[in-house]
């Protein structure tokens, strides 16, 4: 079994200053393909000070270097991004097609996004006398989940180039090997040395760290509010900027227009993608009350039909969930959803039928859900679908938003204005209408629980830049 046990540091991969290993799990066979270290609070500071002493003078540099840096890590992406996908099937057991598809596929298309916008991108603008500057903040900490792990490295590591800052990525220790390989596409395109740092492990011996340490200036977070909290109350004490990007439990309202067979069987696709596993998967269907019976029998039907099984295998729709952790998560709140009176209309309780082993949760509906049961109110994160009936829009748009989160919303409708007149009440960060494509310049974050800050584009790079305003400089 080959190991990844260095950590890459001031341009170079170093041996940790503690050895200290972690399995990495294939949760498709319950067995580790590799080991990776964990880190420390001495190699956090090893980490943070070679990104300071780069600061300065990566801060200064152009933005046209900069922005050929970016193409020429795009360039490199593309060459490995077949074993990006594999890495991501070995995981976090995401079948090989979504890898290549959805998983890789979104990191390519937000460096895509982000090199357009900053090639046109303004880092002043003049108000009278005053000019008004965008200057990198510093050194950065970045922390990104398994979940979908090429999308958040992106989403943070590009945005935090562009704008000329420094720092250090703590991914997730259960799908690292991405993160590793990123280093190494970093390392081939030549960003300076200290520039990009990484350091793997887990989130109290290094999450922590990096969040605590007086001198990196922003924190910027991907994960569950749980872990968000603790961040943000770690930054509090040196008063370090904090964005965060948290849990989810979106509604999907389908209006009485709709049609039907159509909608709800794109909402499983909207629910069960990437098994689940997304912050904002569409977990919560609100249905008229007179539709609700004919929603369940189609959601059951087409949850019946996601081949779940092995990643590697053509035609799976579902892989496992990413570790015994989630599962046994899972398993309980599929459980208490039956013991709260909820009906179980697919899935259940196991694995599905003639898999016995790997972490594979059951194709899970449920119908009649009340928006006080607990499968209506906690993120889950597996393929388990609530549809809760309502009698008047009102009420649909009431139950919605009582959430403690607000990461996303969708509406259905046969009708585009009354679907933005719905969208307009949803209190959310995202609102998709009638299942649409992703824009990948829209921006993406979460109104209350769900976090704060925006990614995506320009959103992103304006999240990783500070304002400085020269008052008295001239016309």
């Amino acid at each position: 079994m080959s190991n990844h046990l260095k950590f890459y540091i001031d341009g170079a991969w170093v041996d940790p200053v503690v050895a200290h290993r972690i399995p990495v799990i294939n949760p498709a066979t319950e067995e580790p393909f590799t080991e990776i270290s964990g880190g420390s609070s001495a190699d956090v500071d090893r980490a943070v000070a070679a990104a300071k002493a780069a600061f300065p003078a990566f801060a200064r540099t152009s933005q046209r270097d900069r922005l050929a840096l970016l193409k020429r890590c795009l360039e490199i992406y593309n060459r490995r991004y077949d074993e990006m996908a594999e890495a991501c099937t070995r995981e976090m057991g995401a079948p090989l097609g979504f890898s290549k598809e959805a998983q890789i596929f979104v990191g390519q298309a937000h460096f895509q996004a982000l090199i357009d916008v900053f090639e046109k991108f303004e880092f002043f603008e003049q108000r009278g006398t005053t000019r008004v500057f965008k200057e990198p903040i510093g050194v950065c900490g970045l922390i990104t989940p398994w979940n979908w792990p090429l999308n958040q490295i992106v989403c943070k590591v590009a945005p935090a180039l562009a704008a000329g800052n420094t720092m250090v990525l703590k991914p997730s220790e259960i799908a690292p090997i991405n993160a590793i390989i990123f280093a190494e596409i970093l390392h081939e395109a030549g960003v300076p040395k200290g520039v990009f740092n990484l350091v793997n492990g887990d989130g109290p011996s290094v999450g922590q760290k990096l969040a605590e340490h007086p001198d990196v200036a922003m924190m910027s977070f991907t994960g569950s509010t749980r872990a968000g909290i603790l961040v943000a109350k770690a930054a509090a004490d040196s008063v370090k900027r904090v964005a965060q990007e948290l849990g989810g439990k979106s509604a999907n309202i389908l209006l009485a227009d709709v049609d039907l067979e159509a909608a709800v069987r794109a909402g499983i696709g909207a629910c069960f993608i990437n098994s689940g596993q997304s912050c904002d998967a569409a977990t919560r269907m609100l249905v008229p009350r007179a539709l609700h019976d004919e929603a369940m029998r189609i959601a059951a039907d087409e949850a019946a039909k996601q081949i779940t099984g092995d990643p590697w295998a053509m035609g799976t729709v579902l892989g496992p969930l990413v570790s015994q952790t989630q599962f046994d998560k899972v398993q309980r709140l599929i459980k208490t959803g039956i013991d709260e009176g909820a009906t179980l209309a697919a899935g259940g309780l196991g694995r599905p039928e003639g898999v016995n082993r790997g972490y594979y949760a059951r194709p899970t509906v449920f119908g009649n859900v009340t928006r006080d049961m607990t499968i209506a109110r906690e993120e889950i994160f597996g393929p388990v679908l609530s549809i809760l009936p309502y009698d008047l829009e009102a009420q649909a748009i009431d139950i919605a938003n009582d959430s403690v989160y607000g990461l996303a919303a969708y509406v259905q409708s046969a009708d585009l204005q009354k679907a933005r007149e719905m969208a307009a009440q949803m209190r959310a960060g995202s609102v998709y209408i009638n299942y649409p494509d992703m824009d990948f310049n829209a921006p993406f974050g979460g109104y209350k629980q769900s976090g704060n800050g925006r990614e995506y584009a320009d959103f992103a790079l304006n999240d990783f830049l500070e304002i400085k305003g020269v008052v008295g400089y001239g016309g």
